[in-house]
């Protein structure tokens, strides 16, 4: 028999009756580098339950949709992001989220995605949001259900992608120095880097970043005028520029 959604729900021996249903949300890190410091989006709930408490952007996934098209949806909904900046930025699934007590209000299932992407406007409430705001990660805490952890797992996930890609290129301007590539990395990591050691590693790792033709770029103070860079080409680095061991934050 025909279902609601026009699907032939009359498989033998198959009773959904039988399963307690549940809901799947998606929730939204967002990661960006501000003022030189990295922070997450958050948004307040507007609605319960946790009305009032900071959360990360997210919602229940509707039953013409993926989890991808639910995500960006909630993003533009919550924060007031363009649909264009939404469709345009680049969400990576971090895992899925099953405890059976996460939401008081039901079992759900939440798919949860992270992304680290430069150049995102100031957010404003919107949807169930009463309001949004880019917030340093150190103070990201105490959120709504388990959103301390899908922060902290994600963020795992960003400190990873910055030793494996090239993405800290993108918060620098076309042109840069290895120092302010070096302060991208010393900001998302939370950790100081060794300067000698540093520009020794991204300049033996073929097509991290290529050489500006032209002079050099004088650097404030005194010293010495600095080399410029661009973003090279290559999707992974090989060998990977690790984070110190045992300094992790």
């Amino acid at each position: 028999m025909p279902s609601a959604t026009g699907r032939d729900e009359s498989v033998p021996g198959y009773d959904p009756r039988a399963f307690p249903p549940f809901g799947v949300t998606v929730d939204l890190a967002v990661f960006t580098v501000r003022d030189g410091r990295l922070n997450v989006l958050l948004v307040e709930r507007g609605e319960a339950p946790y009305r009032g408490a900071w959360a990360l952007p997210g919602g229940f996934v509707r039953p013409e949709e993926s989890a991808g098209r639910a995500a960006r949806r909630e993003l533009a909904e919550e924060t007031g992001l363009s649909a264009d900046t939404v469709h345009d930025l680049h969400l990576e699934q971090l895992r899925t989220y099953s405890e059976p007590d996460r939401d008081p209000r039901m079992r759900v299932v939440s798919v949860a995605y992270a992304a680290l992407l430069p150049d995102l406007p100031e957010p404003r409430g919107g949807g169930d949001a009463a309001n949004a705001r880019w917030t340093d990660r150190s103070d990201a805490r105490g959120l709504a259900f388990d959103h301390d952890r899908i922060v902290a797992d994600a963020y795992d996930r960003i400190c990873a992608k910055l030793e494996y890609t090239g993405l800290a290129t993108g918060f620098c301007p076309p042109e840069f120095t290895l120092g302010e590539l070096q302060q991208i990395y010393e900001t998302v990591w939370g950790v100081p880097l060794d300067r000698p050691n540093f520009r020794r590693k991204v300049l033996a790792t073929p097509g991290f970043v290529e050489p500006v033709e032209g002079p050099p770029r004088r650097t404030g103070g005194r010293g010495k005028p600095a080399a410029l860079y661009r973003a090279g080409t290559a999707a992974t680095l090989h060998p990977p520029l690790l984070r110190p061991e045992g300094r992790q934050p």
